[in-house]
């Protein structure tokens, strides 16, 4: 794919542009809302021994359902605007990148405790395999898919059944890695990233451009899941976002007035940082207040921890039930991730946290979704 310095620069103008040049091939991803969920998010939580008296928060929340997206994940979005960016003699020799593969055994006891078998199986990297062979296979383009020899068959079939020609490696990194490298020597195939380019960055941020649209005409026709229109508390210097007082003077300014409709603040899962880094571009400037969330799991909060120590945290080992956050920071993700005016912050759960949420979405909202989402 291009070169990092030779693709559009990282700005809002530049995901709207990704956004016009893959609409055709993605899913419009619906957004819904949960009542249920609303009154829980705005009921004041009391802390045990604390003195202060609870916020009182008011709150409408918003989900955009990319579980509905072509194979199953966000990761279309990338692979395509990847594609979209390629030169036709680069297309003409195809395109190649590599799968994880993790044991079934170690989310046995979570599927037992859920009781929904096999929901997800997939690693961080197998949603852009098969994100990748559908987009070679929509533009007529060679995909190589590099696997370890241990993936389930289920990965192995999903991965062919889009066209694509499996090849086979170790189960290590440096073993795909290694494989990769001879598929292009022999090939001269392009290798398209998981998420540490700017134009899967780029893609992934397209997501924000249509959650905004999409909250906005669910405002327009329910007027109900707007918490705007009442400035008193804003004015005593509370935030409608969360309930707590606002320390930014441009957060102050900011929350003051807004439109019925726009969005006080965006949370999305932070692995490697393509999906994050993209929102983030996509909503700088707009008001918007964008916050990386991770589990804790064996250090899997590489991201918080990360930031708390000014660097980037370059390895994680960790088997946390959200699979596929099991990646650290990418180098170009982490630039716009640690900057505090692109996102806010980074916060951690607990495994025990994440089953919570899960169970929580599937019986309340009906939406069956990843560890990774929650």
């Amino acid at each position: 794919m291009s070169e990092p310095l030779k693709s559009l620069p990282l700005t809002r103008a530049s995901v709207e542009a990704a956004h016009k040049a893959i609409k055709e091939h993605i899913h419009y991803t619906p957004v819904v809302t949960s009542k249920t969920l609303n009154d829980l998010a705005s009921t004041p939580q009391m802390v045990e021994g604390a003195s202060q008296i609870p916020a009182r928060p008011k709150m409408r929340l918003f989900f955009k359902c990319e579980n509905y997206q072509k194979v199953g994940a966000f990761k279309s979005r990338g692979a395509f605007h990847a594609l979209s960016r390629l030169s036709k003699d680069q297309l003409s020799k195809g395109v190649v990148t590599h799968s994880s593969a993790w044991p079934q055994e170690i989310l046995s006891d979570v599927f037992v405790a859920l009781s929904i078998v096999q929901l997800w199986s997939s690693g961080p990297l197998f949603y852009l395999c098969s994100a990748l062979a559908l987009a070679a296979r929509t533009h007529g383009v060679k995909a190589y898919i590099v696997m370890p020899t241990i993936s389930t068959p289920s990965k192995i079939a999903a991965t062919k059944g889009y066209g694509a020609e499996v090849i086979f490696s170790g189960s290590t990194s440096q073993e795909r890695e290694a494989v990769v490298e001879d598929v292009i020597k022999r090939t001269n195939a392009t290798l398209i990233p998981p998420y540490d380019h700017p134009d899967i960055i780029l893609g992934q941020g397209t997501m924000a451009l249509e959650l905004e649209e999409q909250v906005q005409e669910l405002i327009q026709r329910d007027k109900s899941l707007t918490v705007h229109g009442d400035n008193s508390e804003q004015e005593n210097g509370h935030s409608t976002m969360n309930g707590s007082s606002i320390h930014d003077k441009d957060d102050l300014v900011q929350s003051r007035g807004r439109r019925a409709g726009h969005l006080d603040a965006v949370i999305a899962p932070l692995g490697g940082g393509g999906m994050l880094s993209g929102i983030a571009t996509a909503l700088f400037g707009t008001g918007t207040r964008v916050f990386g969330a991770e589990p804790s799991f064996e250090g899997a909060d590489d991201g918080r921890r990360g930031l708390e120590a000014n660097e980037r945290i370059t390895s994680v080992k960790t088997l946390t039930i959200a699979d596929g956050l099991r990646t650290p920071v990418g180098k170009i993700n982490w630039p716009i991730i640690s900057d505090k005016s692109k996102v806010k912050g980074v916060y951690a759960v607990t495994e025990e946290q994440i089953l919570s949420a899960m169970r929580l979405v599937i019986e309340r909202m009906k939406v069956f979704v990843e560890p990774s989402a929650v």
